[in-house]
């Protein structure tokens, strides 16, 4: 069996690892090299990620993702060599006649424009009167969650891998920044392999996130802001039916942060970059396109006794077309091999939209930036 190209190592593609096919029960297993050497895929999915930011891995980690690469193409997580999916099948062209949804004036399978809807990419005056509470309310606390003078602000990240390898560039920009509050923590507990519904429905991916938070040296009492981007593997249901599972995963797992992290002030949320360049069915267009409409029904109907559910940075534009709004293009050289994951280049142009927005944004400036 011919070893599968880098993409398909980890699943085809870490963004949804977790949705890997097991080997039929009682397969032969093929033997390996180094047969004492049993990975932790969860630990080859980071070092994997890593390799892709573009993190030099030391020749102790090197060698760990090696093996993992070659132990998967041999036969998954200890089984036989792996067909290629539906999901690793080159998907259709994509549309071309997409617009930015901050943009979209006339109409997208019945849906109007608008980040907020009706054409407005505002918070209503309700909205906004809200989240300015929400923000007065954001104030360092200690462990325990209560306000403190020497206390933290938390920032974290939910989402796939395209959100950690985003907001692991975003971390390290905004921690190099001067303009950044010297009391905001910034932890990215996105997770490769971990999609909407993988947060919805497993305990895994939040144990890992407190695993982070407190690797950090705070607590989830201190987390108080959060960046939500997230999709779902391999769609094929069409409009509206994946647009609408992705919006009650996104629900899910919005609620659960709920309960994980009490003092949870604000949300912003964002859809997916551009898909057009995707070489499989993972999550290409026009689903990548579709889902800021799931994004959009969870902030219009959210809860009033929550955490404040906004839009953060929209990050979607039609390739090379552009948009009016800032000018923004994704080329070819701002994916991965894959299409769908943000290469390096990508990923700091993210980073870039993101920490524009927290620093200019008046329902994040206050609490990310010094006071003047």
């Amino acid at each position: 069996m011919k070893m599968l190209p880098l993409f398909f190592v980890f699943a085809a593609v870490p963004l949804f690892a977790a949705d890997a096919p097991k080997p039929p029960s009682g397969a032969p297993v093929t033997p390996v090299a180094d047969a004492a050497l049993k990975i932790d895929w969860e630990k080859a999915r980071g070092l994997y990620e890593r390799s892709q930011r573009g993190d030099k891995l030391s020749p102790e980690d090197q060698k760990y993702l090696d093996e993992a690469k070659r132990q998967r193409g041999q036969g998954g997580q200890g089984g036989q060599p792996q067909n290629p999916q539906p999901n690793q099948q080159p998907p259709a062209p994509p549309p071309q006649n997409l617009v930015p949804l901050t943009e979209l004036t006339a109409k997208y399978q019945d849906q109007d424009g608008g980040l907020y809807g009706g054409g407005k990419n505002e918070p209503s005056p309700e909205l906004a009167a809200r989240a300015k509470q929400a923000v007065a309310q954001i104030r360092p606390l200690n462990a325990e969650g209560k306000p403190a003078a020497d206390g933290k602000i938390v920032m974290v990240s939910l989402g796939m891998s395209n959100t950690t390898m985003e907001f692991g560039t975003f971390k390290r920009m905004a921690d190099a920044d001067t303009r950044k509050a010297a009391n905001l923590v910034i932890v990215d507990c996105a997770q490769g392999g971990r999609t909407a519904a993988a947060w919805a429905g497993n305990d895994q991916p939040w144990e890992v996130a407190m695993t982070r938070i407190h690797a950090a040296g705070v607590t989830p009492a201190q987390v108080q802001v959060m960046w939500l981007k997230q999709a779902n593997a391999g769609p094929t249901t069409g409009f509206p039916a994946a647009t609408d599972q992705l919006r009650d995963d996104i629900r899910t797992d919005i609620k659960r942060a709920r309960e994980k992290y009490p003092n949870l002030r604000l949300i912003f949320l964002s859809s997916r970059i551009y898909g057009g360049y995707a070489t499989t069915r993972l999550n290409p267009e026009p689903y990548a396109y579709e889902g800021a409409f799931a994004v959009r029904a969870v902030v219009r109907d959210q809860a009033k006794d929550g955490p404040v559910l906004l839009w953060g940075p929209y990050l979607w534009t039609n390739g090379e077309k552009g948009r009016a709004l800032d000018d923004l293009k994704w080329l070819r050289e701002d994916c991965g091999a894959d299409g769908t994951h943000p290469s390096p280049k990508g990923q700091e142009k993210v980073a870039r939209l993101l920490l524009d927005f927290c620093t200019k944004n008046p329902h994040a400036k206050p609490w990310f930036a010094k006071s003047s």
